[in-house]
């Protein structure tokens, strides 16, 4: 991996925030989610799909 390549690995990095996809509220619980489930949802959003999936 050379200079190029990890720099844009971390700007991908820098990216990721944690801001929920579906309410856009700020949460520590979106990044969490992201790696459990791959969507960038909050757990308050996560709850609801479960229940109300449409």
């Amino acid at each position: 991996m050379n200079k190029d390549d990890k720099s844009k690995v971390e700007e991908d990095f820098e990216e990721i925030d944690n801001f929920c996809e579906e309410c856009k509220k700020e949460d520590e619980s979106v990044s969490q989610n992201l790696i459990l489930i791959g969507f960038k949802i909050c757990s308050s959003c996560k709850t609801s799909k479960t229940i109300f999936p449409i």
